[in-house]
């Protein structure tokens, strides 16, 4: 009898991803073992360093590696990164990274696009329409029907070869007029030009198009026109062609060129696919013209065969308008064995999106309009159910946006994941999403350069026993404000009907801090920005996204290099240019960078030390200059919280006390905006934004902040009520939502389920008597 082999087989040793010495950002060193097929949350304060240990090297390494093994030529056409700082990366997994960066602004974009679930629809469609148009791209508001012909050259053996005349033809749903794009834009001409100026004294009131201009020229010197004639004196066949003119070739100073009317190059230019980006340009934009729905089409981007062929008597805008809970259930109740299989997978993806809290969106959404949040799960939405194992899931906070009804859904589906043989790893704050891991990872003890270390890596029974601030916090129950401030006035918003709203009156209190809360979908956003975004008394603070280049960071992002530059070239007597790496005193040999990037095809950049300037980014004179005993290299190197010391008046100690009250001491002036992680940015721009304003409207201001720092957000938050300021905050963070004076409940349900006032009240009252999700799920969190 064979005698079995109970030792384990090789293959089956590698169930870790081991980290040795990495040193991303503010990583110190730092050692980590995290298991695969698992679910490891890693948490700790905002700035941590969470971040650079996910994202910045174990799943940066994993697709660097993944990169490498194309070929050179194919690399060279690929986005390229240097090899995280870290000594050893054993047991990495194929990453797939599932982040909060909002989806682009491609205006042919849509929720439908963007998950594949239009082109399954567009399928069903095709088989079954009534009358039947044509294939899957007949319903395609991305392809134009184009027809042809012309003679072609055929080699057929060795004899002479042949001509023959080939046709084509192309069947697409897109709509002529507006080709595909649903909207189209009605140009004020007199915005346009000037009808008392002929072309010679500038008629043309475009930018970029001047007297003697070369685009002016193709206007004025092509022959057809007179440029000293004015314009209102046109006759209309002059007008048209100024105006209207479709592509026609003429001769411009000798040089063949197409000619485009006004109107036409305008809708062209600034209302094309690539939308301007110079603030000159959106200004003449936003001025010259209104968009709305395309009057041939009605908004649905297709053309008339497309837009009225029907399936059971619905057609396909209509269905693509139909929130995803009532398009869902449309879908199972089709009985067509001859597309059973597309049925069966548009209605496993609509599936997801409903259980992952996405039931109220519609297909024709446009990409570009979702928050972060919401693209995040619509991203998540194409790996559920994939038949991938045995690859590595990293998401960044999935739960940002989301009710805590909400977050037990997203909880299932990230156990999923995991149960389908893959690796989960999560960067997350709530306790909701921490109970459910298989593995902590702990990341302090504080922020910055405080930070770095992994305080506890363990199973979630034992991060109470750690000692660090996650372990110390995550039990603790949040409490009710006594007493509440009474209001001192109201902020009225009658009949408010946009998106799912159904005609909303309410009464915001002022003087007080008020909570706008709701599931995902029930239409927050829709009641307070649709009605208070404009308002002259009310500064809004929205959630989009802060970017910066290798030069932003902090102290340039905030405006708090204006005051300092001033303050040194008055000390000096010298110009305040000479004080910015992006000016005049930057160093000429790394450009102010303080580094020089030595960029080689098909490789990383190699990043180097200026020696020119020794890394300090300006020129020797201006370095000789100095403030408070410090030169201006030196101010940028302080922290926040060194430099309020330095700083203790005028406008850069208000700027550093904004910083200090959002918690951001540790954060260094200097340091790249790149370098912050999510949660530094928002409370960066929280800081930038909050200026005296009798009303402040932020939009989930905890988003992405740790336990901790939500308690330094509340302090932030009373004392501006306490200063005068009415603050009006839209938010799922329980722990805020019980500490306010005032809460509005909208609901009860998201999309078509929600849009109405289902509570008005204080958190006590709301305790006591509410009868809503949100009552709930605080009642459980307050334990009562």
């Amino acid at each position: 009898m064979t005698a079995v082999d109970a030792s384990p087989h090789p293959a089956d040793t590698h169930d870790t991803i081991q980290v040795r010495g990495a040193r991303v950002n503010n990583l110190r060193d730092v050692d980590v073992d995290l298991p695969k097929r698992r679910l490891t949350v890693v948490t700790g304060v905002s700035g941590s360093g969470k971040s650079s240990l996910v994202f910045g090297t174990i799943a940066a390494e994993s697709r660097r590696l993944i990169n490498e093994t194309y070929s050179s030529f194919v690399q060279a056409f690929m986005p390229t990164a240097a090899r995280p700082d870290v000594d050893h990366l054993h047991g990495l997994t194929a990453a797939i990274v599932i982040d909060q960066e909002r989806m682009g602004q491609n205006p042919r974009s849509t929720v439908g696009t963007a998950t594949d679930a239009l082109a399954w629809l567009r399928v069903i469609f095709s088989r079954l329409s009534t009358p039947h148009v044509g294939p899957s791209a007949a319903f395609s508001f991305n392809t134009a029907s184009a027809s042809g012909q012309g003679a072609v050259t055929v080699q057929k053996g060795p004899g002479k070869p042949t001509k023959e005349v080939k046709r084509f033809q192309v069947l697409g749903g897109m709509c002529p007029d507006c080709e595909g794009m649903g909207t189209q834009a009605a140009i004020d001409e007199d915005v346009v030009v000037d009808r008392s100026k002929s072309l010679a004294e500038g008629a043309i009131l475009l930018p970029g198009y001047p007297p003697d201009s070369w685009g002016w020229k193709a206007y004025a010197e092509n022959g057809r026109l007179d440029p000293g004639k004015r314009l209102s004196d046109y006759t209309a066949e002059e007008w048209d062609w100024l105006m209207h003119a479709e592509p026609t070739k003429v001769k411009v100073a000798g040089i063949n060129m197409t000619y485009l009317g006004l109107v036409p190059r305008i809708r062209q230019t600034l209302f094309g696919e690539r939308p301007p980006k110079q603030a000159h340009m959106i200004a003449f934009k936003d001025k010259v013209a209104t968009t709305g729905p395309c009057p041939a089409c009605g908004g649905t981007r297709l053309n008339e065969p497309a837009r009225t062929a029907t399936v059971r008597g619905t057609t396909l805008p209509e269905c693509c308008d139909w929130e995803i809970s009532d398009l869902l259930a449309w879908v199972e109740a089709l009985d067509e064995p001859s597309v059973a299989p597309v049925q069966q997978a548009l209605a496993e993806m609509l599936r997801a999106m409903v259980d992952i809290g996405l039931g109220y969106l519609s297909l024709s959404r446009a990409s570009g309009t979702l928050s972060g949040g919401e693209s995040q799960r619509v991203k998540m939405v194409r790996h559920l159910g994939s038949a991938l194992t045995d690859v590595t899931y990293v998401f960044d906070e999935p739960t940002v946006g989301l009710h805590p009804h909400d977050i037990a859904r997203m909880n299932t589906l990230l156990g999923q994941l995991r149960n389908s043989g893959s690796t989960v790893l999560v960067v997350e704050h709530k306790p909701e999403v921490i109970d459910i891991a298989d593995h902590v990872v702990d990341i302090g003890p504080g922020a910055g350069s405080d930070g770095g270390e992994v305080v506890y890596a363990g199973p979630r029974a034992g991060l109470e026993a750690s000692g660090s601030v996650t372990g110390r916090l995550l039990d603790r129950r949040p409490t009710l404000r006594d007493p509440v401030r009474e209001g001192t006035a109201y902020l009225e918003i009658r009949d408010a009907r946009r998106n799912n709203l159904t005609g909303v009156d309410v009464d915001i209190p002022l003087g007080v801090l008020v909570a706008v809360t709701g599931v995902a979908g029930s239409g927050k956003s829709s009641l307070v920005h649709g009605s208070l975004t404009g308002r002259e008394e009310v500064l809004v603070v929205d959630q989009s996204a802060i970017r910066g280049s290798r030069r932003s960071n902090p102290a340039t992002y905030s405006g708090l290099l204006d005051p300092i530059r001033t303050a040194f070239a008055k000390e000096n007597g010298v110009k305040a240019a000479l004080f910015s790496p992006n000016s005049e005193g930057a160093c000429p040999a790394c450009s102010g960078y303080g580094v020089i990037y030595t960029e080689l095809p098909g490789m990383p950049p190699v990043v180097t030390p200026c020696e020119a300037c020794g890394g300090r980014r300006f020129q020797e004179e201006v370095l000789s200059y100095t403030l408070h005993g410090l030169a201006i290299d030196e101010v940028l190197r302080l922290s926040v919280a060194e430099a309020a010391e330095v700083f203790t008046t005028g406008k850069a100690a208000t700027i550093l006390r904004r910083l200090l009250d959002v918690g951001l001491p540790y954060l260094k002036l200097g340091q790249t905006l790149t370098s912050l992680s999510g949660g530094e940015r928002q409370r960066l721009k929280l800081a930038s934004q909050l200026r005296t304003s009798p009303v402040v409207v932020l939009d989930e201001p905890s988003s992405g902040l740790h336990l901790a720092d939500t308690d330094t957000l509340l302090a932030m938050l009373h004392g501006l009520v306490d200063d005068g300021t009415s603050v009006i905050v839209i938010e799922h963070n329980l722990a805020v939502v019980s500490q306010a004076d005032w809460i509005i409940d909208v609901g009860p349900g998201a999309g078509h389920e929600g849009g109405r006032i289902i509570f008005e009240g204080t958190p006590a009252q709301m305790v006591e008597l509410g009868d809503t999700l949100t009552a709930q799920y605080l009642r459980e969190r307050l334990g009562r």
